[in-house]
């Protein structure tokens, strides 16, 4: 431990143990930082029976700032362990941030493979093409709670020549007895794309291909993820830069993945661009599979670069939460996402209802709504978040923009569906996912209402309210 590590430990610390934790949007089972500022999800996995989240946390500001990975721990992905900071900005390579990536588990040893961030300080750097380095980054751990010394793997000038200075997020696998890692990056034509290395030994990185769109998307793919499920493979991209009609009424960067046709290591097509989440608040995502085979994933419950809205509890210290898991299948060539079925233990049945039902004092609930016929929905959290389906598009809006209302700022977001059969909400403190059509499609926002309250309306439908204790 450097004299750098040492004082950002110790600093890190004392604030942690001066967090006021008495504010009423906490959240109850998604995950948060115990103070300061949380972004993307990083090295997901299970290890030895445990599961591991670490995110990007900033502790010293609710706004942002230095990076570094906090850890959480968990038996069951639900009730979380917090074991402190991981990783710091303390070596010349990452003196930026420990930028996001992830984690590969393999003979018994947890890998943690992340971007090591260096940004220079000049007025004329554009940023893009000068004053920073992306530099990637391995860290190892015989127990997933001790780490020891990062080893510096590729720099800039070991990326293919026409990439900017935008390289990052590496996401490792293994096939057979070859690793393969893929980074998110932008050209100097600023075209988003992924580019792939392989290696024989985890450590020596050799460039093989790139995985683009046949025609440019966006400017930058980040938080790139190959996930390959019942049958089906995906390519999982954040992608920046999406202007036009199709993305006027979207969040300013999306979240999203392609449906590989073929080989992603070889010949391939990406298939159509379709969104994880079409709601306020979701960037970022990384999956991982658990030992029982499920794919998990867990996304930022958060967008970058929003001007349009705030979240007020940064004047109590800290910003962001982490989406519940959630399990990944394909069914009859639809990608679905569920909560984790862990979550069925946590749930205690409060009532049951066809029709209508009217729920209040409940801060941490699911509501199941099955059977609904003719597309009667419509749902109100909170008396100003409206959930509802209509003349074929299913909405998530506020009643009130203001950034002083529930919404803080939010306005709607919506999807053409040609039907619907049933909606699943769950709901935090601050937060509500909702998952419709068993999970074909999902809204996810952050919300802050003056009481917990919700109003469901579906005629002729089956509705279950649950309290998550």
């Amino acid at each position: 431990m450097n004299v750098m590590t040492r004082d950002l430990k110790h600093l890190t610390e004392r604030i942690e143990r001066e967090a006021d934790m008495s504010c009423r949007f906490r959240e109850k089972i998604h995950l948060m930082p115990p103070v300061g500022w949380l972004n993307d999800p990083n090295g997901l996995c299970q290890f030895k029976g445990v599961y591991h989240a670490f995110f990007q946390y900033s502790p010293f500001c609710a706004d942002g700032g230095v990076k570094m990975w906090g850890h959480y721990t968990s038996e069951n992905m639900i009730d979380w362990n917090y074991q402190g900071a991981a990783l710091y900005p303390d070596q010349p390579f990452d003196c930026g941030g420990v930028y996001s990536g992830s984690a590969l588990v393999d003979n018994g040893r947890m890998y943690l493979y992340y971007t090591g961030n260096v940004k220079l300080e000049d007025k004329d750097y554009d940023y893009i093409n000068g004053g920073r380095e992306a530099n990637t980054v391995l860290v190892e751990s015989e127990d997933g709670i001790h780490f020891g010394r990062k080893k510096k793997l590729m720099g800039n000038r070991d990326y293919p020549e026409d990439l900017t200075l935008h390289v990052r997020d590496p996401k490792v696998w293994k096939e057979e007895d070859t690793f393969y890692m893929i980074q998110g990056a932008r050209t100097k034509d600023d075209t988003g794309v992924a580019v792939i290395f392989e290696s024989r030994d985890k450590e020596n990185w050799v460039y093989r291909s790139r995985v683009a769109a046949e025609k440019p998307f966006g400017y930058m793919w980040e938080c790139p993820d190959y996930i390959e499920k019942d049958g089906a493979r995906l390519l999982s991209a954040s992608v920046q830069g999406l202007n036009g009609e199709d993305w006027k009424d979207r969040n300013v960067y999306q979240s999203g993945y392609f449906i590989v046709e073929g080989d992603i290591l070889g010949e391939y097509r990406l298939g159509e661009y379709r969104l994880w989440d079409y709601g306020f608040d979701y960037y970022a995502p990384q999956s991982f599979v658990a030992e029982d085979g499920r794919v998990v994933q867990i996304g930022w419950m958060g967008m970058p670069d929003c001007e349009d809205y705030r979240n007020p509890t940064t004047k109590d210290g800290w910003q962001h939460c982490f989406t519940f898991p959630r399990e990944i299948s394909v069914k009859a060539g639809r990608v679905c996402q569920t909560p984790v079925r862990e979550l069925d233990r946590k749930k205690k049945l409060v009532k049951k209802s066809t029709g209508q039902i009217k729920m209040e004092g409940y801060p941490v609930y699911e509501a199941d709504i099955e059977g609904i016929t003719d597309g009667h929905f419509r749902a109100v959290l909170g008396d100003e978040l409206i959930l509802e389906y209509r003349e074929g598009r299913f909405e998530m809006r506020f009643t009130d923009r203001e950034l002083t209302s529930a919404s803080a700022g939010r306005g709607i977001r919506y999807q053409e569906m040609d039907g619907i059969r049933n909606v699943r909400i769950l709901a935090d403190a601050s937060s509500a996912e909702v998952f419709i059509n068993d999970g074909e499609s999902v809204f996810t926002t952050r919300y802050y209402p003056e009481k917990d309250k919700l109003l469901v309306e579906a005629e002729d439908a089956r509705i279950r309210f649950y309290e998550i204790v």
